[in-house]
């Protein structure tokens, strides 16, 4: 299976650096290209063996997918530099252009007499780099088979979710935005940490841990976060004034006006 990414940005080489690391894809059928060579380069040393080049029409030859990891704003412009070589009978095409809907790509996509080809939109967040990301997959004109395909090659990143197009906004929220904020919070803890005595590098060490601790009790117990919430907070305890504090300055109400300005 030949693999072809359109664009070596952040998202882009991080596909391609994941993949060229699983198990399956042959790093030897990957192709990434990009029209800044030193962006290749970088590419080229992480994993030799993905080809690299600035020829968009030769890195999609005869290619089973094509992943198109460029800014929303480019998209247009580079679909339009490889849309008369693209085969749509045979070919996958994979848009991670955030915010550009299938209505835009099915106009940007469209050949006199050619049917459009088996559409995908993925969303996926930073993590893609550590292969910890969650990537969500909407779908159209595409087989359960080509689905299935594109979903399989996306779990070797990280958590894959196929979803409805009109859910990728909440999605987006809460994964791709949402990892920023996580970091927020994590840096409001340890500059609180700092302020409390502890050096700004022993905070972040104990906090990244308790981080993981949080997730492995939900995972491992199945449980709601206000189960594991109430093993914590004795009556009268330490716990509960620091949770009601947090509250009474907003905590819980912030994190939903985040996420729903961020849609």
């Amino acid at each position: 299976m030949k693999l072809t990414i359109i664009g070596a940005g952040n998202i882009g080489s991080a596909i391609a650096r994941g993949l060229g690391n699983s198990e399956i894809i042959n790093s030897l059928e990957i192709y990434c290209t990009d029209l800044m060579p030193d962006k290749l380069n970088k590419i080229k040393e992480a994993n030799a063996s993905i080809h690299v080049t600035t020829d968009n029409i030769e890195a999609i030859k005869d290619a089973d997918i094509v992943i198109v990891a460029v800014k929303p704003w480019f998209i247009e412009a580079a679909i339009d530099g490889i849309k008369e070589a693209l085969d749509y009978k045979h070919q996958i095409f994979v848009s991670i252009a955030a915010g550009i809907e299938f209505d835009k790509l099915c106009q940007f996509l469209k050949k006199d007499g050619d049917e459009l080809p088996a559409i995908f939109r993925i969303i996926p967040n930073t993590a893609i780099e550590v292969k910890e990301s969650v990537n969500f997959v909407s779908v159209y004109n595409a087989t359960q088979e080509q689905t299935n395909i594109i979903k399989k090659i996306f779990d070797e990143l990280g958590l894959t979710i196929i979803i409805e197009e009109r859910l990728i906004g909440a999605g987006t929220a809460l994964a791709s935005c949402g990892i920023a904020y996580a970091f927020r919070y994590i840096r409001a803890a340890v500059e609180g940490a700092v302020e409390l005595g502890l050096s700004p590098e022993l905070a972040k060490k104990i906090e990244l841990q308790t981080l993981r601790g949080a997730v492995t009790l939900l995972e491992t117990n199945n449980s709601h976060p206000e189960a594991e919430i109430d093993k914590v907070t004795t009556p009268g305890g330490i716990t509960i004034k620091g949770l009601n504090a947090m509250e009474e300055a907003g905590f819980t109400n912030t994190v939903i006006k985040g996420l729903k300005a961020s849609v």
